[in-house]
């Protein structure tokens, strides 16, 4: 049980798609929350009080009729940053303009997570610097939405378009290392379009990253398109069968504009069975991908697939394992849910076998557009509960048991609704609270 706590008083200035932040011990000893909005502003709040330890300003944002399509206004930080604990430094990505608009500028910072100050050899200007392939980065026509994620001491950024595909966006990852920024390396789309825009992070596993992409435009030979691809060290992408997925209909997809890059990979590792280390992908079409991690088996149709919502499938997953089965939860209008279910809450489950397969769980009403996490009461994973905010619906909290879908948590509809809660805001758990962001504050639910 959970309760919204109104001694926790946390104001900042939206809109805020990014997820927030934890550091347990902070300058001070502090226990700190970090939280980015489409402002360019970053807040260190105090974890325990919401009291503000510091904010960063990272310049003037784009205001949306100043770019050449999109739907989010204004345009700062959307993709939900990186924190590296071992030099203190938080990492993000900021679209800026030093000019009301005219000029875009995407910047990649990195801030003190003890005082937001700049970093030395930070910020990183990507579109002053970083062409692939013999493609220069446009800021204009990108976006950043995936979070980064940082491996062997490089950070990853991935990019994909503005909603409205204008312009020549290309997918992009980036990968920085953290020593010197300047010597990166890069991936570019081989076509327009191959968008990286899931709101999920950039996936690790297996010592390597993993990124899904959009429908490229009018591509005759698959160039990068409607996949998982794999990057080894640094954003190595070798483009061999090995290292990519992408559906055997793949040119259907780009032409109906059925993107498997609007949710991030989920890894799953069965107990048993062949195979037993996957990857699974979600498509706009409403499909899911299973896929084999060790050969991802390139144009196929992989270990399998299956219909399981009505919808586009656009979300940040979250999994929960059990000695037989992996769970994946995301938001999407559940289909072959059971008998006298229905929702925009699905648990997908994956069981061992050879070959593995896949069925839908149960399905739930969360009431919005909120990407679901997973908590348990021990280490052990004992009692697993989704939470889940309906976001730009209801923007209530809810939490559901894992393995039934069974409701055991509600808040209020006064008491515990929140306020503008962005589509695909995914809530943290930490120090024993839950907190989510909203547009002009954070909200922190706790035990009563």
């Amino acid at each position: 049980k959970l309760r919204q706590d109104a001694g926790f008083v946390a104001h900042i200035e939206g809109p805020t798609y990014a997820q927030p932040l934890y550091v347990e011990n902070a300058a001070g000893g502090k226990k700190l929350l970090i939280v980015a909005t489409e402002q360019n502003l970053v807040y260190g709040l105090n974890a325990d009080t919401g009291a503000q330890l510091w904010r960063a300003s990272l310049g003037a944002p784009v205001p949306l009729e100043k770019l050449p399509c999109g739907n989010i206004s204004p345009l700062g930080i959307t993709g939900t940053p990186v924190i590296d604990l071992g030099s203190r430094t938080v990492f993000l990505d900021a679209m800026t303009t030093p000019d009301g608009g005219r000029t875009k500028q995407h910047k990649i910072y990195g801030l003190s997570i003890d005082d937001g100050r700049a970093r030395p050899g930070w910020p990183f200007d990507v579109g002053a610097k970083v062409e692939a392939g013999g493609v220069k980065f446009d800021s204009a026509v990108q976006n950043q939405r995936p979070g980064l994620a940082l491996l062997d001491g490089v950070l990853y950024v991935a990019y994909g378009g503005h909603y409205g595909d204008c312009g020549d966006y290309r997918g992009w990852v980036l990968g920085l290392p953290l020593r010197d920024p300047y010597r990166y390396n890069a991936w570019v789309a081989g076509a327009r379009g191959g968008a990286v825009w899931a709101p999920g992070a950039l996936v690790v596993a297996d010592n390597a990253l993993f990124a899904t992409t959009g429908n490229t435009v009018g591509a005759v030979t698959w160039s990068g398109g409607e996949a998982i691809l794999k990057f080894n060290a640094g954003s190595s992408f070798n483009a061999t069968p090995t290292d990519y997925f992408a559906p055997a209909d793949w040119k259907t997809l780009d032409a109906q504009d059925l993107d498997l890059g609007g949710s991030n990979a989920v890894p799953v590792n069965l107990s048993h069975g062949d195979p037993a280390r996957l990857m699974v992908a979600f498509g706009k079409n409403g499909k899911a991908y299973l896929t084999n991690r060790t050969g991802l088996g390139g144009i196929s149709d992989g270990v399998a697939s299956l219909a399981v919502a009505a919808d586009p499938i656009i979300t940040a997953p979250a999994s929960y394992s059990t000695d037989d089965a992996v769970y994946i939860f995301f938001k999407g209008q559940g289909i072959g849910c059971p008998k006298n279910q229905a929702g925009d809450l699905v648990a997908l489950k994956v069981v061992s076998g050879t070959p593995p397969a896949m069925k839908v769980e149960w399905c739930a009403r969360q009431n919005g557009m909120g990407s679901p996490i997973v908590t348990t009461s021990d280490a052990s994973g004992s009692n697993p509960i989704v939470w889940s905010v309906g976001a730009e619906g209801d923007n209530r909290l809810r939490g559901f048991e894992a393995l039934s879908g069974r409701l055991v948590f509600e808040s209020g509809e006064k008491a515990g609704a929140m306020t503008n809660v962005r589509r695909y805001q995914t809530p943290i758990i930490a120090g024993g609270h839950l907190f989510v962001a909203a547009d002009d504050r954070v909200f922190r639910f706790s035990p009563p």
